[in-house]
């Protein structure tokens, strides 16, 4: 569904981005991970036709993105931007109107999503009123209103309380069993082990790491085991190590010379550990 082919981009002498490529299949949540200031912000502002590359291109259904599949796209960028001294009914209604709804269109999925999130009574507020948090749900709300078949998030998460997160999180996967593609931009690689499917890990403007998640765990795996054993001492759970070469009947062997093994499973890093690694 997008396609991007050896996109680069430079501002001045600082090259932002350099011959940049992945694949995001229809359907999917795609993460798009680095530190700050890797290129990331660059890379979706490319995708989302709001910045020309200087070579190579970026394609939504075989055809080159701009401005004018703003329609189809639904942006949620790290800085939001909501007009502070427009009530949340009006606001949420004018920026469906932007992409292309009718007025009964938007008032109608406006109400929809009111009530969806209980926040019916805030329709009047000011969105200088409004906490962060509250802010940020209306935020959202404009981002999806018009079911965008791809859907950008940059750091959906922040400002958001476990509870929260967890609601949006949930809308998140909806949108996408419903059908629309996800891009997620985050430093929460939590979110990323539950969500994500696939990633690209962008560091200086190139991609370091790419592919499935569960094929890139296990690719990186250390032979670490978590193993509880039963000693004379009582019951304890320790990480150990298996040596190179050494089969897994022979690790036990050994560590069963410790104690009676009572559990015994591989231990996978973590995406939080391999984005350290591998920045690093």
């Amino acid at each position: 569904m997008l396609e991007i082919r050896e996109v680069s981009k430079s501002f001045g002498e600082k090259r932002a981005l350099d011959k940049v490529s992945m694949t995001i299949a229809d359907g999917t949540i795609y993460g798009l991970l680095g530190p700050n200031g890797a290129g990331k912000t660059t890379l979706i502002r490319i995708i989302t036709g709001i910045t020309m590359p200087d070579s190579g291109e970026a394609l939504l259904d075989g055809k080159q993105v701009s401005l004018d599949m703003a329609r189809r796209i639904g942006y949620l960028p790290e800085e939001r931007g909501l007009y502070k001294k427009m009530r949340v009914g009006e606001q949420i209604q004018y920026f469906a109107r932007l992409r292309g709804m009718s007025q009964q269109e938007a008032r109608e999925e406006t109400e929809w999503w009111l009530k969806r999130f209980e926040i019916e009574t805030w329709k009047m507020k000011k969105i200088e009123e409004l906490s962060k948090g509250m802010a940020q749900k209306v935020q959202f709300i404009t981002t999806v209103i018009h079911r965008p078949q791809l859907l950008v998030l940059d750091e959906p998460f922040s400002g958001f309380d476990p509870v929260n997160a967890l609601q949006i999180e949930e809308e998140i996967k909806r949108l996408n069993r419903e059908g629309t593609t996800v891009i997620l931009s985050t430093h929460d690689m939590e979110s990323v082990e539950t969500l994500c499917k696939e990633i690209s890990l962008i560091n200086q403007g190139r991609i370091v790491l790419q592919g499935n998640v569960e094929e890139i765990k296990n690719r990186e795996k250390e032979n670490l085991f978590e193993v509880t054993l039963l000693t004379a001492e009582g019951k304890k759970t320790e990480v150990l190590k298996k040596a190179d070469g050494e089969t897994n009947n022979e690790f036990l062997a050994r560590i069963s010379k410790e104690g009676e093994v009572t559990e015994f499973k591989e231990k996978l890093p973590s995406m939080n550990e391999i984005f350290i690694k591998t920045v690093s």
